[in-house]
C-alpha cells in the first residue's frame, strides 16, 4: 500500500510529465498552429495551457516539499541560507531573459521566434535550462527531502530535453544562420567565452529588463513567507 507521502512523489512525476508534454509539445507545434490560427491566437492558447499547469505544479510543490524521506538537514548550518538565496537570485537572472519581449508574450505584439546571440546568450545558449538547474540545486540543498529531489530531477530532465528541442526548432527555422550562431555559443555557461568563441559584453546587460528581474527577486524575497502560507489554503 502506498502512503500519502509516497503518493505525492508519483503525483508530481505525473504532473511534470503532463507539463512537459503540454509545454514542449505546444512549442513544437507552434509553426503548424500559427499557420492555421495566427501567431497571437496561438500564443494565447499556449499561455492558457502552460500558465495554469505551471501554477498547479508550483502550488503542489510548495504544499508537499517536505514529503518523503529527509535525506539531509543543513538548514541550521551557518551560511547555507544565504547560499540558497544567492543561488536562487542567480537562477532568476538566467530564467527570465525570455520575458524581455513582454509585448510578444502577452500577444500584444506579434510573437516571433528570435535568434539571439547577445547578452546572456553569450554566457549560455539556453539560459532557462541553466537557471532551472541552479534553482533545483539551491532548493534541493535547502529542503533535503526525497520529494524535492524527485521534483528537481524531473525539472532538469525536462529542461535538458528542451535544449535539444529548442536547438532543433531554431535550426528548422533559421538553418545555416543557427548553425553559425551555435558555433559561437555554448550550452555550458561560459564555455564559449573560455574557448575564445565568444566575448562577454557587459554593456549589453545594462537594460531595464534586468532591473525588472532584480526588483522581482526582491519582491519574491519579501513575499516568500506569505506565499508559503497562501498555497497551504489550496487543497492539492
Amino acid at each position: 500500500m502506498i502512503d500519502n507521502s509516497s503518493l505525492s512523489h508519483w503525483v508530481m512525476v505525473i504532473l511534470l510529465i503532463g507539463f512537459a508534454i503540454a509545454h514542449s509539445g505546444l512549442a513544437s507545434l507552434r509553426p503548424w498552429g500559427e499557420q492555421r490560427i495566427g501567431a497571437r491566437v496561438y500564443r494565447v492558447g499556449f499561455a492558457l495551457v502552460s500558465i495554469p499547469f505551471a501554477v498547479i505544479l508550483i502550488i503542489y510543490f510548495f504544499n508537499h516539499r517536505y514529503d518523503g524521506i529527509q535525506l539531509w538537514q543543513v538548514q541550521g548550518v551557518p551560511g547555507v541560507r544565504s547560499l540558497v538565496w544567492v543561488l536562487s537570485a542567480i537562477s532568476f537572472l538566467f530564467l527570465y531573459p525570455a520575458t524581455f519581449n513582454l509585448l510578444e508574450i502577452a500577444a500584444i505584439a506579434k510573437p516571433e521566434v528570435h535568434l539571439y546571440e547577445t547578452g546572456i546568450i553569450r554566457i549560455t545558449r539556453h539560459p532557462q535550462m541553466v537557471g532551472q538547474v541552479i534553482w533545483c540545486i539551491a532548493h534541493t540543498l535547502w529542503l533535503g527531502t526525497s520529494f524535492t529531489l524527485v521534483t528537481s530531477l524531473g525539472l532538469i530532465l525536462h529542461h535538458l530535453f528542451a535544449v535539444w528541442n529548442g536547438d532543433r526548432r531554431l535550426y528548422n527555422r533559421y538553418g545555416e544562420a543557427f548553425l553559425k550562431a551555435k558555433e559561437r555559443t555554448s550550452v555550458i555557461p561560459f564555455l564559449a567565452i573560455v574557448q575564445g568563441r565568444q566575448t562577454l559584453e557587459l554593456q549589453e546587460f545594462l537594460r531595464p529588463a534586468y532591473l525588472g528581474v532584480l526588483l522581482f527577486i526582491g519582491l519574491l524575497w519579501w513575499a516568500h513567507p506569505w506565499l508559503m502560507q497562501a498555497t497551504l489554503k489550496v487543497p492539492i
